[in-house]
């Protein structure tokens, strides 16, 4: 497999299918499992907000959502493990047929799923199975988004991520912050500094506070990949021991919310085991 520009293994190939059985399939051999390490923080986040603005259907923006699979995890009321099972088990169906059987797992749900990916297809297939409720085809890296878009992003109230922070920039938050300052809480790779975006959202009046702990986001896929990125950790400062030289990359949790509020917040977060499994 090539590597992308950081260092990691690129799968791109499995974001652009017109179903996400290739996603699941590939990245199950890896132990792929930082949506579920994250949805017990996205709940208690979402459950923050109601309580504190009132809000009883708050709008959830999932950056990078691929194929809505932490839309999924919230509105299914399903694991990682079992979204791995269910997409190895209907290798024989069309995608259509696939599509409703996806939509009969959905629940009635108390929350709005907005994704935002740049990959097409993967945004079309969230759509059609009910995962999130619109969707939002932009590179915000290099282009600020349209009227429409604008007209979405305005509704957002949380913004959340799991691993494409490092890959998008302060430049996408931004756009997405001047819009509603809605609050923000990003699972970020311990490769990438989060400072730039805690900078630049500063400006907009958000205080950022990283959450105890790390999480397991995947085993590497070679000897290659873990070797490039233990290099890239050292040149960063990070150190490496007990984490990605056993084998698999780790990331960090950074909450970054206006009004200068995200302490009490991460005080909150922090109460929650680290290793979710429900």
């Amino acid at each position: 497999m090539p590597f992308d520009s950081t260092g990691k293994i690129s799968f791109d190939h499995i974001y652009t299918e017109p179903d996400p059985r290739a996603f699941f399939g590939t990245l199950r051999r890896l132990d792929y499992a930082i949506p579920q390490q994250a949805k017990a923080y996205f709940a208690k986040l979402i459950d923050e907000y109601r309580a504190e603005t009132g809000v009883a259907v708050p709008t959830v923006l999932d950056l990078g959502c691929s194929y809505g699979v932490n839309a999924a995890l919230h509105r299914c009321g399903t694991s990682m493990e079992r979204l791995y099972d269910h997409y190895r088990d209907c290798e024989s169906l069309s995608r259509d047929e696939l599509i409703a059987r996806d939509r009969r797992m959905v629940a009635t749900d108390s929350v709005r799923f907005i994704g935002l990916d740049a990959s097409a297809p993967a945004l079309d297939y969230a759509l059609a199975a009910g995962f999130i409720d619109e969707a939002i085809h932009a590179d915000l890296e290099s282009e600020d988004p349209t009227e429409e878009q604008r007209a979405l992003l305005a509704d957002v109230d949380i913004v959340i991520s799991t691993g494409c922070v490092g890959y998008v920039t302060e430049k996408t938050l931004v756009r997405i912050a001047r819009e509603n300052r809605p609050w923000m809480a990003h699972f970020v790779l311990r490769m990438f500094s989060y400072r730039p975006v805690a900078e630049s959202l500063a400006d907009f009046g958000y205080e950022t506070t990283g959450i105890d702990g790390v999480f397991p986001q995947r085993r590497f896929a070679s000897d290659e990949e873990q070797s490039q990125i233990l290099d890239n950790l050292s040149v960063a400062g990070v150190d490496p021991r007990g984490l990605e030289d056993g084998g698999r990359l780790y990331a960090r949790l950074y909450v970054s919310r206006p009004n200068g509020a995200a302490g009490g917040l991460a005080s909150a977060l922090n109460a929650l085991p680290l290793r979710d499994q429900g």
